[in-house]
């Protein structure tokens, strides 16, 4: 007798598909280079990551620039440890979603701010994008800087560092965060700039008469001016707290450096605000300008359609098609009518234009 209920049946089972364990990447991957400055000189040759504390320790006045892009999770927690740094500049490196800002945790400064770069105008008509924003960071301790970059091609300064501020490098690793902001705040003054010259075009094709507005265009403007207003707007309170906050960790000379900074980086952010301002109004008269064309142009189509009513209205009345009409025997009827018709054509054209309707 069968069974009421089907007898399971029995699989060999599959071998479990071993997981390949993950392969730390190590920091050098990520790294642009890793140099010692003692004195103000950079020794020659680039350090180990691991090593290079060490070293600068062994002299009175030294430090170590790291530069790093982009590193992940793992390689940011191991330069903590190596460097000491604190968690929370860990976590906020890890988190990389801050606006630009200047904190300080203990001996440690740590510095956000957002580069900003500009596109000339054939990679505008492919990418649609005027402006590509990027983010550095900027840890400096008593022996270190270390600047991270996230989606930001900086060039190399440490031999601009060593060269041309040999008395600034003497100072220590916060000459680096001077550096790099004054690199980036310069940025900034270039793209306002270039931005300056779009904006003057924008205005003369919007009030040159006859000319086609491209509306897109100056919203395409104003969105990447807004950008650049959040991403620049906060570096100059940013940097002011710093000065009146961190005055033991920066020195009385480098602080007025890193007041020029701020002095620019202030301009900038009121250059923008009125680049925003101008593309406000741009689109406010271009809208203006689009309805006045088009009010113009229903004139111009009410004007014909009105010269036009009236010789219908005459052809209308002598297709009534009635036996007696007085006009109709009449040898000059037609060309009476006819030129009736041409007659109040041409005292609606005069009017109409008199009106400026045509």
């Amino acid at each position: 007798m069968a069974p009421r209920f089907p007898l399971p049946i029995h699989r060999p089972k599959r071998p479990e598909q071993a997981i390949a364990p993950s392969v730390p990447v190590p920091i050098e991957r990520s790294t642009d280079f890793c140099r010692i400055f003692v004195d103000g000189k950079r020794l020659p040759g680039e350090a180990r990551i691991s090593q290079a504390l060490d070293i600068a320790g062994q002299h009175d006045n030294a430090f170590v620039w790291l530069s790093v892009r982009e590193p992940s999770d793992a390689q940011m927690e191991r330069l903590g440890e190596i460097f000491g740094l604190h968690d929370l500049i860990v976590d906020d490196v890890i988190a990389s979603h801050h606006r630009p800002k200047v904190e300080r945790y203990n001996d440690q400064l740590f510095m956000v701010m957002r580069t900003v770069y500009y596109r000339d105008d054939e990679e505008v008509a492919d990418a649609r994008e005027i402006i590509s924003t990027g983010k550095v960071e900027i840890v400096v301790g008593e022996k270190f800087a270390i600047t991270i970059r996230h989606n930001s091609p900086l060039p190399d300064l440490s031999a601009k560092l060593e060269e041309e501020d040999e008395d600034l490098a003497i100072l220590g690793s916060p000459a680096v965060a001077w550096k790099i902001s004054d690199y980036v705040v310069d940025n900034y003054l270039r793209v306002s700039r270039a931005l300056s010259q779009d904006v003057d075009d924008l205005e003369n094709e919007v009030f040159t008469p006859q000319r086609s507005i491209n509306i897109d265009k100056i919203y395409m403007y104003k969105r990447e001016v807004l950008e650049m207003r959040h991403a620049i707007d906060p570096l100059g309170p940013a940097l002011k707290s710093a000065l009146e906050n961190n005055k033991d960790l920066l020195r009385k000379s480098l602080r007025s450096y890193v007041r020029d900074v701020q002095d620019n980086a202030m301009i900038v952010s009121d250059q923008i605000s009125g680049f925003d301002e101008r593309l406000s109004s741009l689109l406010d008269a271009s809208v203006a300008k689009v309805s006045m064309q088009q009010n113009r142009d229903m004139r111009t189509i009410s004007a014909v359609v009105g010269m036009a009513a009236a010789p219908t209205m005459i052809a209308g009345i002598y297709g009534m098609n009635f036996e007696y009409m007085p006009e109709l025997g009449w040898r000059w009827g037609y060309p009476v009518v006819l030129a009736t018709m041409f007659a109040v054509i041409l005292l609606m054209y005069r009017w109409f234009r008199k009106k400026h309707w045509l």
